[in-house]
């Protein structure tokens, strides 16, 4: 295993923006895994974990530590006789290649989750979602390496503490802990889920019978809608989307809603309701399109934050500080952000 010195981490981020690490190595299992976090211990190095680096926005002035990006491969099969089947993927497996592994053999529960980057740990840590489903929803365990114990552990879907684009992974307990590998429990003979509005209109303007969907095609149809709404991260740099749909108490939807008849919601449970920010962003806050720089709002989803070419750190920053504020102005809602920082 090599281990590199000052490396421009903005080569590895979708956002195509950061600075350099004083240390970065790539590890392909448990062995090298162990032996660079040996390696940062010995010269007390703060540690940073890298996936797809899809979900991150790195400083101008990088990151003072070793980077280390996990590239563990590997998917393993096991079936059961109650119509499931478990899949057992490596941390550095590309997430939408693994979706479509799953979708192309049959299997139910993942094919919402198409076209999301990053990896499969990366997917795990943010509980990434889309389309009415979350990566948490189908995982049965995770295996990991606690860097204290320096010894791999396994953790159950219960440990994990997956939540709304969250995890026991973005703990400070959990920090300690880097995914290995992530057991996936998938159905044989499912049923498509197609209550997401943008999978329902699409179904119904094409005059697809529900009954014909298959794991293949609704990847596909999830897909063309992707494609129709989000950047090609071939030519704006982008992190996906950099806000959380805002979850408020029903006290507070309800007083927006006086304000805003038109808002859409949706039910979390009796006490509180998420609102769609692309809406509010656009509908309220006149924001759609908005631009600060060389960064600004994707035109076709405003949640979505988008470097045009030479953008920095600071310019997104900027921008983000700008959009929270107008967002609080407006509604009154705390904005919060889903793309994690480093630097």
């Amino acid at each position: 295993m090599l281990i590199d010195q000052n490396i421009k981490l903005s080569h590895f981020t979708t956002f195509k923006i950061g600075g350099t690490t004083d240390y970065f190595c790539a590890v392909k299992n448990e062995e090298e895994l162990k032996e660079a976090v040996f390696f940062a211990k010995q010269k007390k190095l703060p540690i940073f974990i890298l996936g797809g680096g899809s979900n991150l926005l790195v400083s101008d002035s990088g990151f003072r530590g070793l980077v280390i990006k996990i590239e563990i491969g590997g998917i393993e099969q096991k079936e059961f006789e109650n119509g499931k089947v478990e899949i057992l993927a490596g941390a550095g497996e590309n997430w939408d290649n693994f979706v479509k592994i799953s979708a192309d053999k049959g299997f139910f529960g993942l094919e919402n989750l198409s076209g999301i980057p990053g990896t499969v740990g990366g997917a795990a840590i943010q509980n990434a979602g889309a389309y009415g489903a979350e990566t948490g929803k189908t995982i049965s365990s995770v295996e990991v390496f606690d860097t204290e114990k320096m010894v791999a552990r396994k953790l159950s879907k219960t440990d994990c503490k997956f939540g709304y684009r969250d995890s026991f992974f973005k703990t400070a307990e959990g920090k300690k802990m880097i995914i290995l590998h992530v057991s996936f429990i998938l159905e044989k003979s499912g049923k498509a889920d197609t209550e997401y509005k943008d999978i329902k209109k699409y179904i119904e303007e094409k005059k697809i019978d529900e009954k014909t969907l298959t794991p293949k095609l609704l990847r596909k149809i999830v897909l063309e809608i992707r494609a129709e709404k989000l950047p090609n991260p071939e030519k704006l740099g982008t992190a996906g989307s950099f806000f959380k749909n805002p979850i408020v108490a029903c006290q507070k939807y309800n007083e927006l809603i006086k304000n805003f008849p038109d808002m859409p919601s949706y039910k979390i449970d009796d006490n509180y309701v998420k609102v769609p920010l692309a809406w509010i962003l656009e509908k309220v806050c006149g924001l759609k399109g908005f631009k600060n720089g060389n960064v600004g709002l994707y035109e076709k989803q405003p949640i979505v934050v988008v470097n045009f070419g030479k953008a920095t750190a600071k310019e997104v920053e900027s921008l983000a500080s700008i959009v929270a504020k107008i967002v609080k102005e407006k509604t009154g809602i705390e904005v919060e952000r889903e793309v994690e920082k480093i630097g």
